[in-house]
């Protein structure tokens, strides 16, 4: 027996399609959007299609732009010798929030993962290598997460670009800011030992 109309549960069904969207949490918003008024459920809509017809990967770093060259890249005050390479768009976000970072980036779109069938034809990986072969790079920052696919992302990056004679770093990771050393595991205590400085 069905409790809702069709499309009621279609709506529901496309929701629950979103990443960290359950059933629960997809039919409330099912629900609310049924209580919008026309218009606004139309300008939602037109919003979600708008965004999927214009938004595309900017030429140069692959992060995500309306435009042929994303506004960081087309810079000039940036560091562009200077790359940042990122698993994902909303890691771009994250970087820039902290407003200490002055070079340029590059956008993955994933990692290596071969639980997933993501291998490294599946990334913009050759970008990448395009970019530093240019010979204006002088140093690319590996940024992806301290997991054990984007561990094996950044090394594998590492032997490719160890030829094209650019200096390759990785984000130091370690006890965050606020946080007692007696929680941290010893992964991340050997992180921020590792990571140390001179202060």
């Amino acid at each position: 027996m069905r409790y809702f109309p069709v499309a009621l549960e279609r709506l529901t069904e496309q929701f629950a399609r979103l990443p960290g969207i359950g059933g629960k949490t997809a039919q409330r918003l099912a629900f609310h959007v049924l209580s919008l008024p026309l218009e606004e459920a139309e300008e939602f809509a037109a919003a979600i299609v708008e965004a999927k017809r214009s938004v595309h990967t900017c030429q140069v770093c692959q992060n995500l732009t309306d435009l042929a060259v994303c506004p960081i890249c087309e810079n000039a005050e940036r560091d562009h010798s200077q790359i940042c390479v990122v698993a994902e768009p909303k890691d771009v976000i994250a970087m820039e929030r902290s407003r200490e970072y002055n070079g340029v980036y590059h956008v993955l779109h994933g990692v290596i993962s071969p639980l997933n069938h993501i291998g490294p034809d599946e990334l913009k990986i050759r970008e990448l290598l395009t970019r530093v072969a240019q010979g204006d790079v002088r140093e690319v920052i590996m940024a992806t997460n301290p997991d054990t696919e984007g561990e094996a992302t950044a090394m594998y990056l590492s032997r490719l670009l160890r030829p094209l004679e650019v200096k390759v770093t990785r984000l130091a990771y370690g006890i965050p800011v606020g946080s007692q050393l007696e929680y941290a595991d010893e992964i991340t205590l050997l992180r921020a030992l590792e990571g140390r400085r001179e202060i």
